[in-house]
């Protein structure tokens, strides 16, 4: 049974950032750390320890966070445990009012979902399916700079899946969408969790078919095919899109 007493680790989450201690999750009892477990949830356990998740604003104490974007090379068990607090403190946020009544929402402890006061509709965490796909042409590989990362970084493309279409309908109409170019031999190669706040990110790799690159300017600044001997800065690593790079990088 757990109670105040329990060693434990603690994932306090506020916003897209988390709270560590020495560069980890902090491990200890919710009394060491002052933290008011009655209002904490075990979400899983990790090294034979239970998870407790908590937002920032039932802490009355200041705490140093850090983004979970620095956290990518972190290993995958920590970092999933980051992503998995972080959304459903989302959660939290998101549905603090019902959408189905209007009527103010509470958390059920026991389904780890925003419950109404009124209608009793139970609200879990929101998670949008979204595809990224690494494109292969001969020995090159097809990279695009999207609007959103303006600094120089390049990666493959992603979008989200829309209604009535599959995965691989998804990965097939994103790329023509934002380049011109059709593809084949779509094979799926693995997901990562991408708390930013709420999707789930499938990837996959594909094979140049046909066409030439002509860039959606709304949401692409550049693409081109880019050899592995001449590369411009890249995704970082510990996102699915660096993986898919590499991963065809490897083929070639």
């Amino acid at each position: 049974m757990l109670n105040q007493h329990t060693k434990a680790y603690w994932c306090v989450v506020n916003d897209s950032n988390i709270w560590l201690k020495d560069k980890a999750l902090p491990n200890g009892s919710a009394i060491e750390f002052n933290l008011p477990f009655e209002q904490a949830i075990c979400i899983g356990y990790h090294n034979e320890k239970p998870v407790m998740w908590l937002n920032d604003e039932l802490v009355n104490q200041e705490l140093i966070y850090t983004n979970l974007r620095e956290l990518l090379e972190y290993p995958q068990t920590d970092f999933l445990l980051f992503s998995k607090a972080i959304q459903y403190g989302f959660m939290a946020r998101e549905f603090r009012f019902c959408p189905q009544c209007g009527g103010r929402t509470q958390l059920n402890h026991n389904q780890i979902a925003m419950q109404c006061n009124d209608c009793r509709k139970l609200h879990y965490p929101r998670i949008f399916p979204s595809i990224i796909v690494a494109v292969r042409r001969d020995d090159k590989v097809l990279l695009a700079q999207h609007q959103r990362h303006k600094g120089g970084l390049f990666t493959v493309l992603a979008g989200f899946v829309e209604v009535g279409e599959t995965l691989e309908m998804a990965v097939s109409r994103e790329v023509l969408e934002e380049t011109g170019i059709k593809i084949k031999n779509i094979r799926y190669v693995g997901s990562q969790p991408w708390a930013f706040p709420s999707s789930l990110m499938m990837g996959y790799m594909a094979d140049y078919e046909s066409g030439e690159i002509k860039v959606d300017k709304n949401e692409l600044i550049k693409a081109g095919w880019y050899d592995k001997n001449v590369l411009p800065e890249l995704a970082p690593k510990g996102t699915i899109a660096r993986a898919l790079i590499e991963a065809t990088l490897n083929e070639i």
